[in-house]
């Protein structure tokens, strides 16, 4: 037997949440490196146009959807389908069947290493879905052996595990464990409350390489190519 399942994920705190809500996520690239989902992956629907959840992870086969037919039935509120689909980019697994049942069960949203398809019905179901594209050609119900479901899985380069927190906006889609997020979500809050007093300055006329540090470091470095 090939195929596979976990545990499901457990849901965000009610306090790490409400953080998240107030943050824009790309502060967190100033901190992070992993993560990262490729940015070919991007959002096709949006939905209510931030999704913030925890991994509901499955891994399909190129043209099967089986395990992902069962998987729909199982997310929980709050929750991220993030699909693998093994490296296929022609046959959409989710389509507006999935994403209503998606929608019934009351998860977050859908990030798929793959394409989806009835976009303009999932509109109009309100789920938000990253994927790399859109295709007329679907997947099936072939019943292989194969995937898993709440099984660590790879997305666009990144591995995601069940519980995972998945963040995704119109920038792109971060998968990072919890403790990673609860270990950063205060200082990125930080940042951002700095930010709108940067932008001051530089509309006032500061440079902004003065107002980072940026300058005096190119001028250490100079100085420290210079022939004596």
């Amino acid at each position: 037997m090939f195929f596979h399942a976990g545990e499901a994920p457990a849901s965000l705190s009610p306090e790490l949440r409400a953080k998240l809500e107030r943050l824009s996520f790309p502060t967190l690239g100033h901190y992070l490196e992993e993560g990262f989902v490729d940015p070919d992956i991007r959002r096709i629907v949006a939905g209510p146009a931030r999704i913030i959840g925890t991994a509901f992870t499955v891994r399909t086969t190129a043209t099967d959807s089986t395990a992902l037919h069962h998987a729909a039935g199982l997310i929980g509120t709050g929750q991220v389908l993030v699909l693998d689909t093994g490296g296929d980019r022609r046959h959409a697994p989710l389509g507006e069947v999935v994403a209503a049942q998606l929608v019934a069960r009351g998860a977050a949203g859908a990030v798929i290493d793959g394409v989806m398809t009835d976009t303009d019905e999932i509109t109009e179901l309100g789920l938000a879905v990253h994927a790399r594209g859109t295709s007329m050609l679907t997947t099936k119900l072939h019943g292989i052996d194969a995937g898993g479901v709440n099984i660590p899985i790879t997305c666009g380069g990144a591995v995601v595990r069940p519980g995972d927190l998945v963040l995704a906006d119109a920038n792109g889609v971060l998968a990072v464990p919890v403790e990673v997020a609860e270990r950063l979500v205060d200082l990125a809050l930080a940042d951002d409350a700095e930010e709108p007093d940067l932008i001051a300055e530089l509309r006032t006329g500061a440079p902004l390489g003065a107002l980072t540090g940026a300058s005096s470091t190119v001028a250490q470095l100079l100085s420290s190519t210079t022939p004596q």
